[in-house]
């Protein structure tokens, strides 16, 4: 079996993707309590025995709320960079020195046949990673909470077979809506969120040849709606003539259900 995943939920409210390539299984962020993520787990049959440990992105409660919960009770190995760690401490209470990985940020760490890979990214964060997930030739790069689109970025993420990448707000509506202004200008900085513009134009270098689909990830439950993000990402792509020269396709995300299992290797 080749590379596949499924993004058990992913939006403002909490985070939690699984990563599969028939030989190693692993969670990519905990953002919900461990009941949720049992729950999210058994709509696509899996449970927390069938993982083989968790990558964390940053220490963000919608990335780690239920990280202490099930790394105790379920005895799983946690991945994260130093700096994450010392704030999941603080966070999640003790969790056992043996299922403590502590993975700089650039590394990789091969499970078996799965190789994952870390990359810096631009948040508010003490030292916020995104991951790259190879299987023989396939390449999975999932990237959200981006203040943008930095050159290393754009590097790392070079020929995804599939892409997931934040499309956060829309401007106009972050802009209108009810947030206090200094919460509005930390979204919109360097170390916010990705905007819904920003993704389409980021898109328009990332796409290549090899790129078969592109999720539209994290997006803000009062500052965006899924068509929303669709449309303005897609009409930036088409009108610079991606979709006339690329086979590459838009998918949704969902914070309240699992998407579908993605195997790379389908067209």
């Amino acid at each position: 079996m080749g590379l596949r995943f499924t993004i058990l939920s992913s939006g403002s409210t909490g985070n939690a993707t699984v990563v599969d390539n028939g030989e190693a299984k692993v969670l990519l962020d905990a953002g919900f309590s461990g009941k949720k993520l049992e729950q999210l787990l058994a709509e696509r049959e899996l449970t927390f025995a069938d993982l083989d440990g968790v990558f964390i992105t940053h220490e963000h409660s919608d990335h780690i709320k239920g990280l202490g919960a099930i790394a105790r009770k379920h005895k799983l190995p946690v991945y994260a960079n130093e700096k994450t760690w010392e704030e999941i401490n603080r966070q999640c209470g003790e969790i056992a020195e043996e299922n403590r990985r502590v993975m700089e940020t650039g590394s990789a760490v091969d499970l078996g046949t799965l190789k994952v890979e870390s990359f810096g990214i631009s948040h508010d964060a003490a030292e916020p990673v995104a991951y790259n997930f190879y299987s023989g030739e396939e390449k999975l790069s999932v990237a959200t909470d981006l203040g943008y689109l930095s050159g290393k970025v754009k590097e790392s993420v070079k020929d995804a077979d599939v892409l997931v990448l934040e499309s956060n707000h829309d401007v106009g509506m972050l802009r209108m809506g009810s947030y206090p202004w200094n919460i509005k200008r930390r979204i919109l900085s360097d170390i916010g969120h990705l905007s819904n513009d920003a993704a389409g134009e980021g898109l328009c270098e990332l796409v290549g040849g090899q790129t078969k689909r592109v999720y539209l990830a994290h997006l803000s439950r009062n500052h965006n709606m899924t068509d929303l993000a669709r449309l303005t990402v897609g009409n930036i792509m088409e009108d610079n003539g991606i979709f006339e020269n690329l086979p590459v396709k838009l998918k949704d995300t969902y914070f309240d259900h699992p998407t579908e299992w993605d195997a790379l290797e389908e067209e």
